[in-house]
């Protein structure tokens, strides 16, 4: 049966989507941007800091689960520039440095808001 995820500390759904959803087995987010949880849009910040705030993001719903970065499966990340990756993988790199998880980083012609990163994840509840 499918539950809904949701949690103050990462930015609401805003649209016809939840922050993530789960079968209590397997947890689906949404793609996170870096956008505050209260509504502060980092789109004019570096590269490092709007990948910190998409992260930050995406733990928030991953605590609200009873999860954490540990059990992350498989993250894809979408630049709105590839030449953005070396620096958005070194602030990545501290998220997840211990047994990081599959990964897909892909190039993307826009993301929402005007931002340069957005983030979802697959995690286990087992």
């Amino acid at each position: 049966m499918k539950r809904i995820i949701e949690t103050d500390e990462a930015p609401a759904a805003v649209g016809a989507y939840s922050q993530a959803t789960t079968d209590d087995s397997l947890l689906f987010t949404a793609g996170q941007i870096p956008l505050t949880p209260d509504g502060d849009l980092l789109d004019e910040e570096s590269i490092e800091t709007q990948t910190e705030q998409a992260l930050d993001n995406l733990l928030a719903v991953l605590e609200e689960a009873g999860a954490s970065a540990g059990d992350v499966l498989k993250v894809t990340v979408m630049l709105e520039d590839i030449d953005d990756f070396e620096a958005m993988n070194e602030t990545y790199a501290g998220y997840f440095d211990d047994e990081p998880p599959a990964r897909s980083a892909v190039e993307v012609a826009a993301l929402p808001k005007g931002v340069d990163v957005e983030i979802e994840a697959i995690a286990s509840l087992e």
